[in-house]
């Protein structure tokens, strides 16, 4: 079961990185949200995957009983999620900013709308 999230953990992340180098502003926040989720599940498949119980101790006890569950990388998970879902809304909000002022999505063309500094000009 490891083995099988290690190779789609690979997976995400090899598809992440080609959506990142895309010159695609909707393709790079999709990588963005690619990226988040093989974070996340690189930290669930670190956290071994094992058939135990919750740490929950039971009424009269001061440890729990038995094997109990590591929620380390659970917290680790929900911390990352709403780290990247914050990361996702930011990119999205610069995404659709930049499509409306500049009237296209691509990267390379971001930069040739950009507009010259009148000291540029004089140079060339």
């Amino acid at each position: 079961m490891e083995s099988l999230l290690s190779l789609t953990v690979a997976g995400l992340f090899g598809i992440s990185v080609y959506l990142l180098l895309s010159r695609s502003l909707v393709r790079l926040l999709l990588g963005v949200v690619t990226l988040g989720n093989a974070t996340n599940l690189l930290i669930f498949t670190a956290g071994r995957i094992l058939g135990t119980v919750p740490p929950i101790v039971p009424e009269g006890e001061q440890t729990p009983i038995g094997e109990i569950a590591n929620s380390l990388p659970q917290a680790l998970i929900l911390t990352a999620i709403v780290i990247s879902f914050s990361l996702f809304a930011y990119v999205l909000v610069l995404s659709y900013r930049a499509y409306q002022d500049l009237g296209t999505d691509d990267s390379d063309e971001m930069q040739l709308a950009e507009a010259r500094s009148p000291t540029e000009g004089e140079a060339r």
